[in-house]
Order: structure tokens, then C-alpha cells, then sequence
């Protein structure tokens, strides 16, 4: 990199680092951040587990969570299910690992007209990093050294071995969202890597026999998909190649009438033994009803508009100035 590109990424790190490190609050209605100064932004260093705590504020654990009905297909992800509230589902994400920190996310969904409303259509968490204050020739550093990974295509992860992260898709009138999907990836700790084949074994005990598996050098993948009766479908079926779900918390889903209860799970082998496993994700989605949710809930906001609109005409027969003619 040239003198100059290095003193002008300097002088943006030194911008960054004067402004502070801290980040906005988290989903969860929580207690201020430890360490913040008066004006409320993040300053010192601070623990992995101390911003954890600062950011998840009040969690209720063990988590609160309905057993799957007797005869319907088993759609939970560590307690995470389809039809739980956008609270309960938090709760249940954070209550899986004291680390967790939930976000509401913005950045992705269902592209909807809200007619101003706000719809919370997901959240996502990970796991909390520890806050280092760094000077500006450390940042300087870090973004050079990123710079060249990305020209040398380097592959670089958004997890670390032991770390874990969720996506939740919600939809429903403001402040009744209720979970729609979910999904999760689990990276193994380092040494602590379960065989592939326990790893699936354990998918089948939960989930039952699969609609499909694929097996590949880099992959795993499993699906288990159901009509909106909650019936397994099978190869012979017409629907067999139409309902698919997402297991990466990264992709989208799809939501469709004729599809139930779509479940999604790929095993990512350790690329030094490929008999172990290096990471898991899975993902459920209850298609029919999300579908069903996602109409409810334009046609609501929809009627909403309408009642707002008609009674501003109503009021305007009542308040309206008189035109000057």
C-alpha cells in the first residue's frame, strides 16, 4: 500500500477512534451500558461477558417454551418455533447462550407498503465481543491488513470457533409480530468437533426421517417439509421439489400457501478431517402460515390507513377552513 493510501486510512482511523466505539442499543429493553459517559456512548474496555450483560438487559431463563403439539412435525430450533411472539422468541434466543445479544433487524424483509407503521419483521443476535479502545495507527492497521485479504480472496468468517448466530423472521400488526422462521448456525469449539455422523443423528432423533439428503465433499444437507395438514412430503409427492426452506441465517426464505412446516439443516464438514464436523445450521419455516401472516397483516395496515384517512375527512367537514372564493 502507498505512503499516501496508509496516512489518509490513518487520519479516517483517527476520526473513528476520536468519535468512540460505541454501538446502538440492542431489541431487548435493557439497562444502560457500563463504563458510558454523559453522553450515553460506550468508553473503556470492556469484557465480552460485561457487554454482554450491559446490552441483554432483563432475561428471563429457563425460557418459557410450548412443547410440539402430539402429531404435528417437530419445528423448534433450541426452543425457537414458529407462532411464538417476537418477546418470547428474544427471550428463548438469549437464553441459549449468556453471550447473546439481540438486534432488531432492519436491513432485510418482506418489501411491504406499512403506510407509515413500523413492522418488526426480525432480529438477529451474536455473540457479544469484548470493546477494546484502539488508537488510530492500530485501526490504521486493521483496515490495511483487511484490504489485503480482500484482494487476496482471502475467505474471512463473521464467527469464531464456539460462537453461535440466529436469525429470527417475524410478522404481524405493531407490537403483535409473532415468528414466522428461524434459523441458526452453530460453529464448534475448537477440539470439542463432533463427527458428522453423530451430528446427523442427532438432526434424525429430532426431526424424524427427511424428505430429502444430499451428501457432498464441502456439505451435508437434510430437509424435512410438510403440507399445511403437517404431512411429511415424499419424493412421489408434487410438492417435493416446491417447499424448501433456508438453513442459514444468512439466506432468505420463501412462503408459499401450499407448503407447512419446512425444517432445513446443513452440516459444513472440518476441511482438515471431513469426518468431523466444523458447523451446523438450521433453519425452520412454517410457510402456509407465514403467507397467512404476511396477507393479515397488509390488509390490516391497509384497513388502518383507510379508517386514518377516513377520518380526517370526517374531521375536515367539521374543522376545515372555508376556501376564499
Amino acid at each position: 500500500m502507498h505512503t499516501r493510501q496508509l496516512m489518509g486510512l490513518m487520519f479516517i482511523a483517527a476520526l473513528v477512534s476520536a468519535c468512540g466505539s460505541g454501538k446502538p442499543g440492542t431489541a431487548a429493553p435493557g439497562r444502560g451500558m457500563a463504563g458510558g459517559d454523559a453522553s450515553g456512548q460506550d468508553t473503556g474496555n470492556a469484557t465480552a461477558e460485561q457487554v454482554a450483560a450491559a446490552a441483554r438487559g432483563d432475561v428471563s431463563c429457563p425460557a418459557d417454551t410450548t412443547p410440539t403439539p402430539s402429531g404435528a412435525p417437530v419445528d423448534d430450533i433450541v426452543g425457537v418455533r414458529p407462532g411464538m411472539t417476537y418477546e418470547q422468541a428474544a427471550n428463548t434466543v438469549m437464553c441459549s447462550s449468556p453471550l447473546l445479544v439481540v438486534q432488531p433487524e432492519t436491513g432485510r424483509g418482506f418489501d411491504m407498503q406499512t403506510y407509515g407503521q413500523t413492522i418488526r419483521q426480525g432480529f438477529s443476535a451474536r455473540f457479544a465481543e469484548p470493546r477494546v479502545q484502539k488508537t488510530g495507527r492500530q485501526l490504521a492497521q486493521e483496515m490495511e491488513q483487511a484490504a489485503m485479504e480482500r484482494g487476496l480472496n482471502v475467505a474471512r468468517h463473521d464467527m469464531q470457533p464456539g460462537q453461535s448466530k440466529w436469525f429470527v423472521g417475524t410478522m404481524g400488526m405493531p407490537g403483535q409480530e409473532k415468528v414466522i422462521s428461524a434459523a441458526r448456525d452453530q460453529w464448534f469449539d475448537e477440539g470439542r468437533n463432533p463427527t458428522i455422523d453423530s451430528v446427523e443423528q442427532a438432526l434424525l432423533a429430532k426431526y424424524g426421517t427427511p424428505t430429502e439428503r444430499r451428501d457432498r465433499d464441502t456439505y451435508h444437507q437434510l430437509r424435512w417439509a410438510h403440507d399445511p395438514r403437517g404431512r411429511l412430503i415424499t419424493e412421489t409427492s408434487p410438492l417435493y421439489s416446491r417447499c424448501n426452506g433456508a438453513a442459514s441465517p444468512d439466506d432468505g426464505v420463501q412462503l408459499s400457501a401450499d407448503c407447512g412446516v419446512v425444517v432445513a439443516a446443513t452440516v459444513i464438514p472440518l476441511r482438515s478431517n471431513p469426518a468431523l464436523a466444523q458447523d451446523l445450521q438450521v433453519g425452520v419455516v412454517d410457510q402456509a402460515a407465514g403467507y397467512q401472516a404476511l396477507t393479515d397483516t397488509q390488509q390490516g395496515l391497509q384497513a388502518m390507513d383507510a379508517a386514518r384517512r377516513a377520518k380526517q375527512v370526517q374531521d375536515a367537514s367539521k374543522n376545515a377552513e372555508a376556501p376564499q372564493l
